[in-house]
């Protein structure tokens, strides 16, 4: 018979690896990331970082492999209130299935329900990528600033549950998916090069003009179903315009020397925006379509396209308020022509 195999030696180094210990207490809320940020675990700008997926805090290791992230400082990426925001987010998770009183849809005029059916395939697209986008940004995010990385999961999370109630709306009610965009303004999206250059793009802009959508939406569905389904995107729509407008917040009071970088972004992106694209209520067939959901039908399309510019003037407003929140107030003054004139 051969030696009976060497039992390995234990090593229990790593039990001496702390001289220090965390005890994270208890709040109102439950056990919350802000609970957690405490003593040498905590959020800061001075960690010492390296480009291995190590989490904070957590002891390096000389063998750990390099994972090649993009960004390295906490200024890069990082968002007050993100803690905040993802705890709410995981807090109000919904469900498409159970949580939509879908009973309640009921036989509308076939132009009222083509119209909620062509606003739903805008937004089923709009949603679609604005889940697709936060992903590409992940694995650039280090594990210091990991709470980044965590609400932007529950970004995705959101977009596509909203993407998947869209789709469902449309093919719910004797409709069906319409007439697609050219997807100019969402290509921007994708075609972002810097962390900011999205925020700033997709939280600020994109998503607020949506936002206006949903409040809109909530007061115009034809069904119980049609305005939970706007209330429960537009609070979710919320928390990822809070993140954006304290991002925006943070670059520039951290580095104000990226200002007109900013800008030459929203200029950009207002020009895309403002030429009907299929992210943007001008686009011809979700123009018309909100005419006729916001007049009561066809025969009342010229109230509708009253209402409709109300709209159009109020996502103007919220959109420069989000910008002069987040300190870029002197925005207004370079509007694009297409935006300024709902400005004032």
């Amino acid at each position: 018979m051969g030696a009976a195999p060497e039992t390995p030696r234990l090593d229990l180094s790593w039990l001496d690896l702390y001289g220090d210990s965390a005890s994270a207490e208890l709040t109102k809320k439950g056990l919350t990331l802000d609970a957690i940020d405490i003593g040498r675990y905590g959020s800061r700008n001075d960690l010492p970082r390296d480009m291995t997926p190590r989490l904070r805090g957590a002891v390096s290791r000389e063998d750990a492999g390099r994972q090649g992230l993009t960004y390295q400082t906490k200024g890069d990426v990082w968002a007050d209130q993100c803690r905040s925001l993802y705890e709410e987010a995981i807090q109000r998770q919904w469900s498409s299935a159970r949580d939509i009183p879908w009973y309640t849809l009921k036989e509308l005029p076939d132009e009222k329900e083509r119209a909620m059916c062509q606003v739903a395939t805008m937004l089923a697209e709009v949603e679609f990528i604005a889940a697709d986008v936060p992903g590409q940004w992940l694995p650039a995010i280090s594990g210091d600033e990991f709470e980044v990385g965590l609400f932007l999961m529950s970004q995705i999370m959101d977009e596509s549950r909203h993407a998947d109630v869209f789709r469902k709306r449309a093919l719910a009610n004797g409709g069906g998916l319409l007439k697609q965009g050219a997807g100019l303004g969402l290509r921007n999206l994708l075609e972002a090069q810097d962390f900011t250059e999205m925020s700033v793009l997709m939280h600020v802009q994109a998503e607020g003009f949506v936002q206006s959508m949903f409040r809109m939406g909530e007061l115009i569905g034809p069904t119980q179903a049609d305005k939970r389904i706007f209330r429960m995107a537009g609070q979710d729509e919320s928390r990822h315009l809070a993140f954006g407008v304290m991002h925006l917040k943070h670059i520039l009071a951290e580095t104000p020397e990226r200002r007109e970088e900013i800008h030459h972004y929203l200029d950009k992106a207002e020009e895309t925006s403002a030429g009907g694209g299929s992210g943007d209520i001008t686009f011809p067939p979700v123009f018309e379509s909100l005419c006729i959901l916001l007049g009561g039908g066809k025969e009342h399309f010229d109230e509708g396209v009253a209402k409709f510019l109300l709209l159009r003037r109020r996502q103007v407003k919220e959109y420069l308020h989000r910008l002069e929140v987040a300190g870029l107030g002197d925005r207004q003054e370079r509007l694009g022509p297409a935006l300024a004139q709902f400005a004032n």
